[in-house]
């Protein structure tokens, strides 16, 4: 079986041959990995990952200098300290209302003209189209995180507007991306902290829950498989997810939700990326325990629903040892080892 056949199996609840696995890294450990493999080519073999991303998750177009950078949806963004995305400065809706504001076109070419190359370079590969900031956080980076909170109570109209006005950019970038041979379509928004909701329940089933259901229809009625990556204490919103369609969950944070519970909870009806602590373990633990951990996990995830990687894009202050443990700890299953040869 190919790569993008094995995360097929596993998006449809088929017992793979081996857990494939797809991982991720911050700026500063990227250079790590790369300064040891010898290049970006060579990192890439390296890794073997299963899936190929693409698109521009927020869309970070135009440096304007000094560390900062100004997205699509003209939010600046200074990364002085976060050198992979960064921390917002202003606020570009000032007010509660989209009267002069015009959204960025979904169409811009920049997000879509490399993707038949990335494809036809990596035909085996599960690609998969990444829409980052996709409802939430889009809505808290154009009016910041605590006029959004308090709209949600007092200017609920706006809000709804707002969330729809987002949804719309999304499902038109989500058709143009479907005009290519793309296998699932992966929306990026945080709804959680490290316990529990950010707005709650409640506000979330109400103002956001039907807003996700008309996205990931878009993508399910043409046949394509649902990712997400949601950060925090989420898993009381699984069933909800499900039911509007969700293929696949990530991060899977450790720190914040029980995967060993979780993932044979919801093996037949959500499959789960990601799972290995990036809080905790990958940091601080011995290149021992990383590789005991990761094998864990991969028992956990033999029987399918199951994707390895790190709760999150590996950080920088992760050593080489450890992101080398659990890279060479996956790439040695015995199904996946017989394969390659």
């Amino acid at each position: 079986m190919t790569k993008r056949e094995v995360v097929r199996a596993v998006l449809d609840h088929k017992r793979p041959p081996y857990v494939p696995w797809s991982f991720g890294f911050t700026v500063e450990a990227r250079k790590k990995l790369i300064r040891y493999a010898g290049g970006e080519e060579e990192l890439d073999d390296l890794l073997q990952n299963h899936i190929l991303t693409l698109g521009n998750d927020i869309g970070f177009f135009e440096p304007l200098g000094n560390d900062r950078v100004r997205d699509v949806f003209g939010v600046v963004w200074n990364r002085e300290i976060d050198k992979d995305i960064g921390t917002v400065e202003g606020v570009v809706l000032s007010r509660p209302t989209l009267d002069g504001y015009e959204f960025p076109d979904p169409h811009d070419d920049r997000f879509f003209c490399d993707i038949p190359d990335r494809i036809a370079n990596r035909p085996d590969r599960f690609s998969v189209y990444s829409i980052g900031f996709s409802l939430f956080e889009r809505a808290w980076t154009l009016r910041g995180m605590e006029n959004l909170l308090i709209d949600f109570i007092e200017h609920p109209d706006f809000v709804g507007e707002l969330f729809n006005a987002v949804a719309e950019y999304n499902i038109a970038q989500v058709d143009r991306a479907l005009e290519y041979d793309i296998d699932a379509v992966y929306f990026g928004d945080d709804w959680g902290q490290q316990r529990g909701l950010i707005m709650g329940p409640e506000l979330w089933r109400r103002r956001i829950l039907p807003i996700l259901s008309r996205m990931y229809g878009r993508v399910k009625a043409a046949g394509k498989h649902v990712m997400i990556h949601s950060c925090g204490d989420v898993d009381e919103l699984f069933d909800d997810l499900v039911k509007i369609g969700l293929d696949c969950f990530n991060p899977f944070q450790p720190e914040v939700m029980d995967v060993h519970r979780l993932l044979p909870a919801y093996r037949s009806r959500l499959s789960f990326h990601g799972g290995l602590s990036t809080q905790r373990l990958l940091p601080y633990g011995r290149p021992e325990e990383v590789r005991r951990e990761t094998e864990r996990l991969l028992d956990l995830g033999a029987a399918g629903g199951y994707i390895l990687a790190p709760a999150h894009d590996v950080e920088g202050d992760v050593p080489l040892e450890n992101m080398l443990a659990f890279i060479e700890t996956a790439k040695a299953q015995s199904a996946y080892a017989s394969a390659a040869r």
